[in-house]
């Protein structure tokens, strides 16, 4: 695979959708919506090139944080 072009949407089998953030030949990065950032070796890789980068997913925090988070505005 070529390099890609930052900004670019993809699909990953494994770690879903993403947006690539660094890439050259040797190596490519991708920021994945539900995975976080993965580095990739860039002749290894597999994955599909979407149009459009669908919306990221709403991340909604732990009860517990939201718990703690209330309890310090409270004092």
């Amino acid at each position: 695979m070529k390099p890609l072009t930052t900004g670019q949407c993809l699909q990953h089998a494994r770690f879903g959708i993403g947006i690539a953030t660094n890439s050259d030949e040797s190596r490519t990065t991708i920021d994945f919506y539900e995975h976080g950032i993965k580095t990739f070796i860039t002749p290894m890789l597999e994955v599909q090139l979407l149009k459009d980068a669908p919306p990221r997913p709403k991340v909604e925090k732990p009860k517990a944080a939201r718990k703690t988070a209330a309890v310090k505005r409270a004092r």
